[in-house]
């Protein structure tokens, strides 16, 4: 049986909703590829933040297991260390006969050397490349941007200005996304003119970052009515107080700088849909697009005005664990939606078992080929999803479960949450509180100490400590084998 090539899209940021159906977000391309494939309707993260979210796909890992709990550059070097004993699926796909490049952003590891990851061929940029600075051959001109049409984050005092959103007449193929697409061409052609098999993952920082947008893309949303979101308004009253705290940074901010900061963003959006379909229209006009694996996805999402926040490293609620997955081609569902709770860590374990590669055998993870070809036959196994946060700077603890419409979050910071998403899909009441409730608390947290058992969570597991009792149950209540 031929091997199928794998073209991995891998966005940053990205709210899974921009790509379900009805939503303002301009996507043709992307739903040309559902139309074709499979959208798995529950794909969450295994933590809001880029480098935790990164390592797990790449290593099939839950963070505490890869050692990346949080963002690889904003701590000190011997701090949030990639683990390098267990090879990352590029390496599994390389060894079983695979050519693999890698373009754009990695922010998995500080040495971003990605061929002692397995990755054969690639071209990394670095922060120059994702704010538009610094005009090397292969680098960005610096943003021409329009300042009528532009919005800055200010104070408080001591804070610098930050640019939130804004629009350019800098060309596409002169930005980020562009020059990593063409880096990405040149692999795919090249790889093409042979017969083996191949992997290529192009890797954006976009829609992520200042939202920068060029005016042509800023056009076409102008006669579109932009919503705020359905929770911007959420007095979050009975949540934790640091989602609170939080969402006084953008309380100054106006509801038509929230609109044309949603503008920008669904419009980063819509030019990484021009570029998926590029790169698509390459494979097909080499006649390999019937044996080839297209994945699109984003490492995890954001706020944008959800809950008042934005960015996405506070709070646990969807817009910024709930992430799109779409899959297509030969073996996979087409026009298809599944409801199986599902990883980021898992697409990674997926890759090695279409590749017929060594396979990533741990409890963090699990191949999603079965479901790939018949969506609606649901095993146990991914009726319950899990993720977990460990802070990004401001260290906090958080685990997140999924069963069904619930989700709990046990919260070791501050008092616990639980949602139902089919009743209250905006995550506007907690109802942790609930006496009704309580059972069900019990069982969803004693299902979380089965994961952190399971997995090796060491730092949570062993706290019996008098000061750490901090969940309804603990460690010991969790149902045995």
């Amino acid at each position: 049986m031929t091997k199928p090539n794998i073209l991995i899209i891998l966005a940053d940021g990205m709210q899974a909703d921009t790509v379900d159906p009805g939503h303002p977000c301009l996507t043709p391309n992307l739903d040309a590829l559902a139309e074709r494939g499979l959208r798995f309707r529950n794909a969450h993260t295994t933590c809001p933040t880029c480098s935790p979210a990164r390592a797990s796909l790449m290593t099939g890992l839950l963070p505490h297991n890869h050692g990346v709990l949080e963002v690889e550059h904003g701590r000190d070097k011997d701090q949030c260390v990639l683990r390098t004993e267990h090879p990352h699926f590029a390496k599994r796909l390389s060894a079983a006969g695979y050519r693999t490049g890698y373009f754009g952003k990695w922010h998995v590891e500080r040495t971003q050397d990605v061929a002692q990851f397995g990755w054969q061929e690639g071209v990394v940029k670095g922060a120059e490349h994702v704010k538009g600075i610094g005009k090397g051959e292969q680098g960005p001109r610096t943003f021409d941007l329009d300042e009528s049409l532009t919005g800055y984050v200010e104070g408080p005092r001591g804070y610098k200005r930050i640019l939130h959103w804004g629009v350019t007449d800098t060309r596409l193929d002169e930005r980020y996304p562009g020059l990593t697409a063409a880096d990405a061409d040149h692999f795919l052609t090249d790889c093409m003119k042979e017969s083996e098999s191949w992997c290529c993952c192009v890797s954006f920082s976009e829609p992520n970052e200042a939202l920068i947008v060029g005016r042509d893309t800023w056009d076409r949303y102008s006669d579109l009515d932009i919503p705020l979101p359905a929770n911007f308004c959420d007095d979050l009253s009975d949540r934790p107080n640091i989602y609170q705290r939080e969402q006084q940074i953008g309380r100054n901010i106006s509801e038509d700088h929230w609109r044309a900061a949603r503008t920008c963003y669904f419009g980063r959006i819509t030019e990484l849909d021009g570029i998926v379909q590029q790169l698509i229209s390459r494979v097909d006009d080499a006649e390999q697009l019937e044996n080839t694996i297209v994945v699109f996805m984003a490492d995890h999402g954001r706020y944008v005005g959800a809950h008042g926040f934005d960015a996405h490293n506070f709070g646990a609620f969807e817009e910024i664990y709930r992430i799109p997955l779409i899959v297509a081609g030969p073996g996979v569902a087409a026009g298809a939606t599944c409801d199986a709770q599902v990883s980021i860590a898992d697409v990674g374990a997926t890759f090695c078992e279409l590749g017929q590669a060594e396979p990533i055998d741990v409890p963090d993870s699990q191949s999603l080929q079965p479901l790939l070809a018949e969506p609606d036959a649901v095993p146990p196994e991914f009726e319950t999803g899990y993720a977990e946060y460990h802070g990004t700077r401001f260290p906090l603890m958080q685990r997140i479960l999924w069963q069904g419409p619930w989700k709990f979050v046990f919260n070791g910071f501050d008092f616990d949450e639980l949602y139902n998403l089919k009743d209250d899909p905006h995550e506007m009441h907690n109802r942790a509180n609930d006496p009704d409730q309580q059972p069900r608390i019990e069982f969803m947290m004693s299902e979380i100490w089965r994961r952190v058992r399971d997995t090796g969570d060491r730092a949570i597991l062993e706290s019996h400590y008098f000061s750490m009792r901090l969940a309804c149950i603990g460690p010991e209540a969790a149902p045995l084998d």
